[in-house]
């Protein structure tokens, strides 16, 4: 048990370091939570409207998700696709800036482990 506490602390110690580097893009919490809920649905294959992200936070209204979505969108986290038959449906797809986030953090995550296989 005190492995797993170790390697869940080094994750959080490399994460906070990973954050501090001026190549990193800063978020704030909600922008993070969103964007690790999109991650989700997109690893399972799911296309998600606007509409549908603005429902999924349940501590946030619809509008900020929206606001967190144009910033996000800023940061060159998301981008915006139409749906091929409806231009008014938008559907949120990762950006190389998402896959090379969620790369880092990955690594983060290994390097953790690696003190639990020890």
């Amino acid at each position: 048990m005190e492995k797993q506490a170790g390697a869940y602390t080094r994750f959080l110690n490399l994460v906070h370091a990973l954050r501090g580097l001026p190549s990193f893009v800063a978020m704030d919490s909600t922008e993070e939570r969103l964007l690790n809920q999109l991650a989700v649905l997109w690893h399972e294959g799911r296309k998600v409207p606007v509409l549908e992200a603005m429902k999924m936070s349940p501590d946030a209204s619809p509008t900020t998700v929206h606001r967190r979505l144009k910033t996000l969108r800023k940061k060159g986290l998301i981008d915006l696709l139409p749906d091929e038959t409806d231009n008014r449906i938008r559907y949120i797809v990762p950006t190389a800036e998402t896959e090379r986030y969620f790369a880092e953090m990955g690594q983060c995550l290994s390097k953790a482990l690696d003190v639990v296989k020890v």
